[in-house]
């Protein structure tokens, strides 16, 4: 499946939206996650093959590995049905990875080839209340989340990000607790920002459910504490490292199945 991008914005310094639309997402059904996520494929510069193709058929043609597309999974921000038209956004962080930068050059008319979409999380109505934490990379999900939540929905959310141009407006049940923690810039206290807000939360009573994504090492600290501190189950919540602090993308595609099973290993 592929979209051709009808428009790109600047949401925030570091957030670009680009909105796909074209007869090429015809068939596209959301999934029923709020977390959905599609799973993109980038060629590089001068791949010799179109604009459109099919992952698959390259593996399988033998196109040379340094030929194939990245590939990368993202949130869909939004899918506006009547219109056919699909909203992804990205962190750029300058020239820094592959999606990012496509997308801070993207223009209508390109093309962004895709597979899924998938989802495995979406707020359980039965919980008594929600609880979302994370930073720009979980953002477009926890958007979403908070949009599928019932107007009298309890949630509490937890968002990092660089400051204060950096936040979005978010629409979410009226008595939301939505706080920003925001980063000073190469200081180590920034990676313990989400723990330090989450242990500092006034613990509400009733069962709770949890999206927990973001930075690994973040992550993984955040997760011990519910689990150990908080007494969570596992099954209460929906926890991912998106990305882990001082790797590339590809270094950490890399080692990431092994830290996901080592975080893990921490509480089982």
């Amino acid at each position: 499946m592929h979209g051709d991008v009808v428009h790109v914005e600047r949401l925030t310094p570091t957030l670009v939206r680009v909105v796909l639309g074209g007869p090429g997402l015809e068939g596209f059904q959301p999934a029923e996650g709020s977390d959905a996520y599609i799973n993109i494929a980038i060629p590089p510069a001068g791949a010799p093959y179109g604009t459109v193709f099919d992952p698959q058929a390259l593996r399988e043609a033998g196109v040379p590995r340094e030929q194939m597309p990245a590939r990368r999974r993202y949130t869909v921000r939004s899918w506006d049905e009547d219109a056919r038209e699909l909203a992804v956004d990205f962190v750029v962080h300058g020239d820094s990875g592959v999606a990012g930068p496509w997308a801070a050059a993207a223009q209508p008319g390109d093309v962004l080839v895709f597979e899924g979409p998938a989802s495995g999380y979406r707020p359980d109505p039965a919980a008594a209340w929600h609880l979302m934490l994370g930073d720009e990379s979980a953002l477009p999900a926890i958007a979403a989340s908070l949009e599928a939540l019932q107007d009298d929905a309890t949630v509490v959310v937890r968002l990092v990000c660089d400051g204060p141009e950096h936040e979005v407006p978010l629409t979410a049940p009226a008595g939301a607790d939505v706080r920003w923690l925001h980063r000073t810039g190469g200081d180590e206290r920034d990676g313990a920002l989400l723990l330090d807000a989450t242990r500092a939360l006034e613990w509400a009573d009733g069962p709770v459910h949890a999206f927990v994504h973001g930075e690994a090492e973040e992550i993984r600290a955040v997760r011990r504490h519910l689990l150990v501190d908080r007494g969570m189950q596992r099954s209460e919540m929906s926890c991912s490292p998106y990305w882990r602090r001082t790797m590339t993308d590809e270094a950490w595609r890399a080692v990431k199945r092994d830290f996901v099973a080592a975080m893990n290993a921490d509480v089982a």
